[in-house]
């Protein structure tokens, strides 16, 4: 039986954080969701956990697709896609978790604004999954231009509905910052992005708030305006100047 709402996680050695990340799409309000599970080579016990979780489930909308080898985050999500059955796409991280009321509110929005990509506010979260009160905002839409600028879509809050924005695109670059790299791309074709500024997602900060992750973000994103869009020196140094800012006021 066809869902209309596929939701995609990439799964790699999460086994402290995949089984309440599960729990948080279970405990949706709107019920007619599938869940694609992809396992990428975890080697920290998390696929048997998973696969003795969802035996005793017996949940028909979740799917465990276990990959032969681990090929990254970009990778997993673009098979999750291609095996996705539903109208609606979206994304959860593996650590993250959705608010009960998250696809109900999103997919009524996507429909009232007749749009192929959507996306909502969310919160940091500590290593528990509980909000710490830093809610981030999100503007009405983006379009690429402003993207740029702004690179506040933040992964597990997407949506989009394949009759408008085609499967074909949603296949993410292989590249660092590879869903940065994707918003970029669909809206490069002309589609805006509309948001959605409610707090409907907690993005559990796991080990991600050292310097040194801070500056391979620096690394990714320069990568993305010179090597992946083609930006010149200057429009680069221009964009990397907003996202800069922008990454910084979000965090404190």
């Amino acid at each position: 039986m066809k869902r209309e709402v596929s939701v995609i996680i990439p799964v790699y050695n999460v086994r402290n954080y995949i089984l309440e990340t599960v729990d948080s799409v279970r405990r949706q309000t709107y019920t007619d969701w599938e869940l694609v599970l992809v396992e990428d080579g975890s080697t920290d016990g998390t696929a048997q956990l998973l696969q003795s979780y969802l035996e005793q489930l017996q949940d028909e909308r979740i799917r465990l697709v276990v990959l032969a080898q681990n090929g990254g985050a970009a990778a997993a999500r673009n098979r999750g896609v291609e095996l996705s059955e539903g109208r609606y796409v979206t994304y959860l991280d593996a650590d993250d978790l959705w608010e009960p009321q998250k696809l109900e509110r999103e997919l009524a929005f996507i429909r009232e604004k007749q749009a192929g990509f959507v996306f909502t506010g969310y919160e940091f979260a500590d290593e528990t999954g509980k909000g710490l009160g830093k809610v981030v905002h999100v503007p009405q839409t983006l379009r690429y231009r402003q993207a740029l600028k702004n690179t506040t879509i933040f992964t597990s809050t997407v949506m989009f509905d394949t009759t408008i924005v085609p499967k074909a695109l949603l296949q993410m670059p292989l590249v660092k910052s590879e869903d940065t790299a994707l918003w970029w791309k669909v809206l490069r074709q002309g589609y805006t992005a509309y948001g959605l500024d409610e707090n409907l997602v907690r993005y559990r900060r796991v080990g991600r708030t050292l310097s040194s992750n801070k500056f391979k973000a620096i690394r990714r994103i320069w990568n993305l305006y010179r090597n992946v869009e083609g930006l010149s020196l200057p429009a680069s140094a221009w964009n990397f100047c907003f996202w800069a800012v922008r990454a910084v006021l979000r965090r404190v």
